[in-house]
């Protein structure tokens, strides 16, 4: 359901498949393996110098959680268990990017609503296709809550709180022109092909910096606060003095 490729020093960890890319138990399983993946190779590194692009085959990069396994369940009470339980392993998805010793790129290649568009914004970078696809948070029109987290991470990555309005309480859904003019992406590009590329250009250019990862890590994380919080990141004082005496 996922595949990982190292390009020189930028890894492209890529959603297989040509369907929506719901996130199920599985996919979730595979997201973090992947990432778990990368830290580990690249912990023998810890100069730095590495980067990674996200993206996806298909229409679509996510179109958020698979809502039919939910509702399969057979019961309102058991598919909002089963709806619970994705909203519960999807945290920590967005606490390892926001911990990734790397820059992360989101390339998104088609529509990403919901979680899947949650998936983009843990990016440090968001690049997006402007022939095709939105960024929607489809909650309004379902009838649920936003998890915590998700609101969290939409404070910390919107920068003008009428987005963070039409984004939760319009349902709105931003093609990639606007999403710039938004300041929610950073670049429209033309094509999925293309928007893969213009990525891993920056994701080579970044990587090129040779940044020390765990620094750049904890730089990310004091950075939002709030959202790190919330997702059970947080790195006290005490091991940060630790970390930087241990480099003395």
């Amino acid at each position: 359901m996922c595949s990982l490729e190292k390009r020189g020093r930028v890894y492209v960890l890529t959603l297989t498949g040509d369907g929506e890319h719901r996130l199920n138990l599985a996919l979730i399983d595979g997201l973090r393996a992947a990432l778990s993946r990368v830290r580990t190779e690249i912990a023998a590194e810890p100069r730095g110098g590495f980067a990674l692009v996200t993206t996806a085959e298909g229409k679509f990069f996510s179109n958020g959680f698979d809502l039919a396994w939910s509702l399969a369940a057979g019961s309102p009470a058991g598919s909002r268990k089963r709806l619970e339980q994705l909203v519960s392993m999807f945290s920590p998805v967005v606490a390892d990017l926001m911990a990734m010793p790397l820059p992360t790129i989101a390339a998104v290649n088609g529509h990403a609503a919901a979680a899947g568009f949650m998936l983009a914004l843990s990016h440090d970078y968001i690049f997006m296709r402007k022939d095709r696809g939105v960024l929607y948070m489809s909650e309004l029109e379902l009838g649920l809550s936003f998890p915590g987290y998700f609101l969290s991470l939409m404070r910390a990555k919107f920068a003008d709180p009428s987005t963070l309005r039409d984004v939760v309480l319009r349902a709105s859904k931003f093609r990639a022109a606007e999403a710039v003019e938004r300041k929610i992406i950073d670049a429209a590009v033309e094509t999925p092909e293309a928007t893969l590329e213009a990525a891993i250009r920056m994701g080579e250019q970044l990587a090129g910096r040779k940044w020390e990862g765990m620094v750049y890590a904890s730089i990310r994380i004091g950075a939002f606060p709030e959202l790190c919080r919330a997702v059970g990141l947080v790195v006290e004082d005490e091991e940060m003095i630790k970390m930087f005496n241990a480099k003395l």
